[in-house]
């Protein structure tokens, strides 16, 4: 039996989560809010080098909390952690977060990716606007988002390319939904070489990212090693993700299962989880088809974890505008 995307093929094709977006076209960066309609077990596994983080050690399995109301990823390297300041704020207006001694605390775990160094203009004076960038993002969630050249996606960069936000999802044969989103900054290539075939070629649905398939033979520079910057110094990188699925998942699966997902940044990203990338991916799992897989279905959902992840990564290239004072071309122009 074929693979088959959900509805939207989004992130939002799991019951429970919807997907907000902000961004700020001045200084080419923005923010995605992932929400949680009821607090949803939460896992993080983090491959890349260079990451940058908020409330993820509470992500452990052997912590205390288990469920998360919603998650960050945005840009702007550690400036950009206080957006999940905004996303607090906009969640505690509507009286949502872990109860704690009679106060209400969101739980907000968030991811940065390093978009400083992308043609925008960085200059916004004392402080930066990603708390308020959160806030909105918070006020525009819903289940239909956009994709490529927006929120967390809106200043990435890959080698050569513009990179950009990405969604995808799958349905599996026992009817579990896995669904996936990637902000996709990372030093390496999505493609082979400078042609416009990706290597996440093998798990493609349809023609969400060009129908183009492997090229025969393989580009001379496939395996090649371009970096977006040969800068040693330069931690202007990042892809941070989220897989997400309806099935009921113990906080410890929910771990596996990130780390599975990872696999999905290695089949599309040539190279990934360098000391300059600080590449990571949450894991959400919110229950809403009352199915626990186990045993050989626990595996299946493992591995369209990573072929999800593949085709996210590759979308949001694929999408991805061309904007003023742009480093990289985008995808389309490339021939």
């Amino acid at each position: 039996m074929a693979l088959k995307h959900g509805l939207r093929n989004l992130l939002t094709d799991v019951d429970g989560l919807r997907v907000g977006n902000a961004g700020d076209d001045r200084i080419k960066s923005g923010v995605t809010v992932i929400l949680c309609d009821e607090p949803a077990i939460a896992a993080v596994q983090v491959l890349g080098g260079a990451p940058g983080t908020r409330e993820t050690d509470l992500l452990e399995p052997h912590n205390t909390v288990e469920t998360v109301n919603a998650l960050v990823l945005s840009g702007g390297s550690a400036f950009g952690l206080d957006a999940a300041s905004g996303v607090q704020a906009a969640l505690r207006e509507r009286g949502i977060g872990f109860e704690v001694g009679g106060y209400r605390i969101p739980v907000v775990p968030a991811a940065i990716l390093f978009d400083l160094k992308n043609g925008g203009d960085k200059d916004w004076g004392r402080y930066p606007p990603y708390r308020e960038l959160g806030y909105e993002a918070a006020q525009n969630a819903t289940q239909d988002f956009a994709i490529g050249t927006a929120g967390a996606g809106t200043g990435a960069l890959v080698s050569g390319l513009k990179g950009g936000l990405g969604s995808a999802s799958t349905v599996l044969e026992n009817g579990i939904t896995i669904s996936a989103l990637a902000a996709v900054n990372a030093i390496g290539s999505v493609t082979l070489g400078r042609s416009r075939h990706f290597w996440a070629a093998p798990f493609e649905i349809g023609a969400e990212f060009g129908g183009l398939g492997l090229p025969h033979p393989l580009p001379a520079d496939a395996a090649k090693v371009s970096l977006k910057f040969r800068d040693a110094t330069s931690l202007a990188n990042t892809t941070i993700a989220v897989i997400a699925t309806d099935a009921v998942l113990t906080k410890a699966q929910a771990k596996r299962l990130a780390t599975s997902t990872h696999d999905g940044f290695a089949r599309a990203i040539w190279p990934a989880h360098t000391p300059l990338d600080g590449d990571l991916v949450f894991a959400l799992a919110t229950g809403t088809s009352g199915t626990a897989p186990r045993g050989d279905d626990f595996i299946d959902l493992c591995a369209a974890a990573a072929s999800t992840m593949a085709r996210a990564i590759a979308r949001g290239v694929h999408a991805a505008e061309p904007a003023e004072n742009d480093r990289f071309p985008v995808w389309k122009s490339r021939r």
